[in-house]
């Protein structure tokens, strides 16, 4: 136990850093269960929504008008209903009494965002349930992956199914426990893994998340996971990634791999260690990430023998990258991610000292942050780019994560955020879609439920009033700034409602709860 002097909040921070560290965990105090439900509409044993263009997320070109029909969580039918600027008349599905109709004209429908590594917030950040679901739900979000379930197992299953039941608003919850999560003591033999995943499948558990651990543990975990038709999603930690990195992981079975921890240390050019100096103290968080930042340089070159065969591996694994670019993105800009317009209105003063330097807070490292290490990320930005870029246009999968509520990224914000670094990496954004619905669902295994708008599958949908496709930007919040035919300028975009099985979220409503929960903890903070 650390016996040391805190700032309110970094206990519980401090705890979890001994999930990574010291391999055993306690539960962290949790935060408050969700709200009821206060807002959204339905689910409706009929729902139009009339006069859309449609993304549908497979990779297909947009097509539209459509009409799509919604009976009650699932999708009915998609009619196409004419051609820009000309409709068919006699092929619009007819609404009967009690139905409900979105009339979206001009508009946009994607399917719902799965955001493969959302952490629900905490004490800690001094986030409540209701304002990180409102942020997500805002941006789309209708699935998200807790990878750790940092509020404990019992907190996460009850969301689950709250969620599930549409009792609370928020998006579809998938449990990944942090491996030896609530253990009395560490886990140290096989045996012990073994039994340690089948308590966890037992309680009804989608899947693990591990950090890394001596070898045969690792096996045996990921074993016993395969036997119990459990996911897996893996941040290589520093600590672990010498004698465990992703080949290890994904030939053990592993089926996620969260960042890119674990990637370079694979194909590693001039050793089988990093380059490390001879003052790194993992403890340092400073050195922690700055060291991070020159890894992919020591790496095997894009298009090496190593770099092709690290390829070639992983695919033919089904494996699953999800890179969670949006959560570094402050190494290679840190005023951009330190001033984004959106933390005025939307950042809880809480969250916003939670971001701030400090020694004892895992990935709070700004105690020098300078143009040398700014350079640095972005040099290795460019070839952990070049990396996913070439593993996605071999036919390698690629996941959308945020990783929000850290380093200054903000829930849901992130998510977008995400989206547009994958456009970066090179990926068109017709498959920057993909990655963030159908690989999403893919990823997850439930791709026979959702990921994709298609007949049958849930009703799990984004309307926008702006084409995406053209401009990532217009599914921010705050929209985009662009200007207007006065010359003025002006705000553009923003989604107009998020549909998540069959019930329809005003999206506007959505932030308006935020901003309020956001000045009203200004308030109490100024008083």
């Amino acid at each position: 136990m650390l016996n040391v002097e805190m700032k309110p909040g970094m206990r519980d921070l401090c705890l979890m850093a001994c999930v990574v560290l010291c391999g055993w965990t306690q539960v962290l105090a949790q935060m408050p269960d969700a709200e009821p439900r206060n807002r959204g509409e339905g689910p409706f044993g009929r729902l139009i929504i009339r006069g859309a263009t449609v993304i549908d997320g497979t990779g297909s070109p947009a097509y539209g008008p459509v009409d799509i029909v919604v009976e009650n969580d699932r999708i009915a039918e998609v009619r196409v209903v004419g051609y820009p600027g000309v409709e068919i008349t006699g092929r619009r599905p007819e609404a009967g009494p009690g139905d409900r109709e979105i009339d979206a004209t001009g508009m946009y429908v994607l399917p719902g965002f799965v955001d493969l590594h959302g952490h629900i917030g905490g004490r800690s950040q001094g986030t409540t349930p209701d304002y990180v679901f409102k942020l997500w739900l805002a941006h789309g979000v209708t699935t998200v992956r807790d990878p750790g379930s940092g509020n404990g197992m019992a907190w996460t299953l009850r969301h689950r199914r709250l969620s599930a039941e549409n009792r609370i608003a928020a998006p579809r919850i998938f449990a990944y426990a942090t491996f030896g999560m609530e253990n009395q003591r560490p886990i140290t033999t096989p045996a012990e893994a073994r039994d340690w995943v089948r308590r966890w499948a037992e309680q009804g558990g989608d899947g693990i998340k591990f950090f890394g651990a001596r070898p045969d543990i690792m096996q045996a975990a990921l074993d016993e996971a395969k036997r119990r038709n459990l996911r897996s999603a893996a941040h290589h930690a520093q600590l672990n990634v010498a004698r465990w990195n992703v080949l290890h992981s994904v030939r053990a079975g592993l089926t996620t791999m969260e960042h890119w921890y674990g990637l370079p240390e694979a194909m590693l050019a001039y050793g089988t260690v990093q380059d490390y100096p001879a003052d790194y103290n993992y403890q340092n968080e400073q050195h922690r990430f700055e060291e991070a930042g020159k890894l992919w340089s020591q790496a095997a070159a894009p298009g090496s023998d190593a770099w092709n065969a690290l390829i070639d591996t992983l695919k033919a694994y089904d494996f699953t990258l999800n890179p969670t670019f949006n959560i570094y993105d402050a190494n290679r800009d840190l005023m951009r991610a330190y001033r984004a317009e959106w933390h005025d209105e939307y950042t809880l003063p809480s969250l916003w000292n939670f971001y701030q330097p400090n020694r004892r807070a895992h990935g709070s490292y700004w105690f020098d942050w300078g143009t040398r290490q700014e350079i640095e990320w972005k040099e290795n930005y460019r070839l952990w780019m070049a990396f996913i870029r070439d593993y996605h246009r071999r036919g390698g999968r690629v996941g959308a994560g945020s990783d929000s509520g850290f380093i200054f990224q903000l829930y849901g914000f992130g998510f977008i955020r995400e989206l547009e670094l994958l456009q970066e990496a090179g990926l068109h954004p017709l498959e920057v879609v993909r990655a963030a619905t159908l690989h999403g669902a893919q990823a997850l295994g439930r791709e026979a439920d959702f990921g994709t708008i298609e007949v049958g599958k849930k009703a799990d949908l984004v309307i926008v009033g702006e084409n995406p496709l053209a401009n990532f930007k217009v599914l921010y919040g705050t929209g985009t700034l662009a200007l207007g035919a006065d010359n003025q300028p002006m705000r553009k975009g923003g989604i107009r409602w998020t549909i998540k099985d069959g019930i329809i979220y005003d999206a506007p409503a959505l932030l308006a709860d935020v901003r309020k929960l956001v000045e009203d903890a200004k308030s109490a903070t100024r008083d």
